[in-house]
């Protein structure tokens, strides 16, 4: 079921409100739509993150110290 959109009141510096308005008729598009897909993205990315960080929580912790000393040891540094 879809849901109606809420309006939010959004300041954006005057440049990338311009570059914005010209995407919009270029693209045949609203501003809200191509707002509403840049935040959607924004979004899936941050998902995507979160669960790659708890994919790796259970993994031991390494020090920059070591980490340098094992890069000298396998040559890469």
């Amino acid at each position: 079921m879809a849901t109606a959109a809420r309006r939010a009141t959004v300041y954006l510096d005057p440049e990338l409100h311009k570059a914005l308005r010209l995407k919009a008729v270029e693209t045949s598009r609203s501003v809200s739509d191509l707002v509403n897909d840049a935040v959607r993205e924004a979004l899936a990315e941050d998902a995507e993150d979160i669960t790659a960080f708890e994919e790796r929580a259970k993994e031991p912790l390494i020090s920059y110290d070591e980490m340098v000393k094992r890069l000298k040891k396998d040559g890469r540094i």
